[in-house]
C-alpha cells in the first residue's frame, strides 16, 4: 500500500486535498525539506551548477564536506532515508525549478534496504530511469551514481543478499548511463574491499562513508563533471 500510495502521488494522481495524501507528503515525501533554501535561490536568480539529489549518502556528504558544495556552485538536496519514489516525488521542486546544468542522482540503497517496501529491482530502476529521463527532458545533464558497496543493513537485517543486489543494481544503471550517453560515478568500485565497504573508508554502520571516502568520492564525479562540461562547450 505504501509503494502504490507513493506512486500516485508521484504521478499525480492523488489530489493534495485529501487528508491521506497529506500526510503522506508531509511525513514520506519530504517536499519541505529544502522549500524554504529552495525559494531563495529562484528569489535570488541563481542557478547551481550542479545538484546532487539522494539519500543520506549525500546529505552527510554536505555536512561533512560542505566546502566541496560551495567552492564549486554545487547543490545538494540529499535526504536520510530517502527511497526512489521519494527522489523521484521531489525532483521537480528540488531539481528542475532549480535549473541546474548537471544533476547526479544516488538512490538505491534504502530500496534495496526495504524502505520502500519488498525490494524490487525493476521498479527501482524505473524510478532511476525516471528521474534521469524527467532531467533530460528539461535540458539537465545527467550524471547517474552507483549504489555504495554494503555487506548488510544493521536497521534491517532481514534483508538477506544485499552486494548480490547492489552489484545487480549497479551493473544495470551503469548500462543504462551507456546506453543514454549520461555520465556514471562508479563510487562502488573504488571505495568496496570484497563484498563490503572497505573498513578505511567506513564511518562506523558498514554503509555510510567517511570523510576519507567523500574526497575519494568528490574526485570521481569531478572527472564525469569535467567530461560533460567538455563535451558540450
Amino acid at each position: 500500500m505504501k509503494r502504490l500510495l507513493l506512486s500516485l502521488l508521484a504521478a499525480g494522481l492523488l489530489l493534495p486535498g485529501i487528508s491521506a495524501a497529506q500526510t503522506l507528503f508531509g511525513e514520506m515525501l519530504f517536499l519541505d525539506h529544502y522549500a524554504a533554501e529552495n525559494a531563495r535561490i529562484k528569489t535570488a536568480g541563481r542557478q547551481p551548477s550542479v545538484v546532487f539529489i539522494g539519500d543520506s549518502i549525500f546529505e552527510i556528504w554536505m555536512q561533512m564536506r560542505s566546502v566541496f558544495f560551495d567552492s564549486n556552485d554545487y547543490l545538494c538536496r540529499g535526504v536520510g532515508g530517502n527511497t526512489s519514489p521519494q527522489v523521484l516525488t521531489r525532483f521537480r521542486p528540488d531539481v528542475i525549478e532549480l535549473h541546474p546544468r548537471i544533476v547526479v542522482i544516488g538512490i538505491g540503497t534504502n530500496d534495496i534496504a526495504g524502505g520502500a517496501g519488498p525490494y524490487d529491482e525493476h521498479y527501482t530502476l524505473g524510478n532511476i530511469r525516471s528521474c534521469a529521463e524527467l532531467a533530460r527532458a528539461n535540458g539537465i545533464e545527467v550524471i547517474l551514481s552507483s549504489v555504495l558497496p554494503a555487506a548488510a543493513f544493521g536497521w534491517n537485517p532481514a534483508v538477506t543478499g544485499v552486494p548480490a543486489k547492489i552489484d545487480s543494481l549497479n551493473a544495470k544503471i551503469a548500462a543504462y548511463a551507456a546506453e543514454q550517453g549520461f555520465g556514471y560515478a562508479d563510487f562502488n568500485a573504488f571505495l568496496r574491499e570484497g563484498e563490503a565497504l572497505a573498513p578505511q573508508y567506513d564511518s562506523s554502520d558498514g554503509v555510510h562513508p567517511n570523510r576519507e571516502a567523500y574526497q575519494v568520492m568528490e574526485s570521481i564525479v569531478e572527472a564525469e563533471i569535467a567530461k560533460i562540461l567538455q563535451l558540450r562547450q
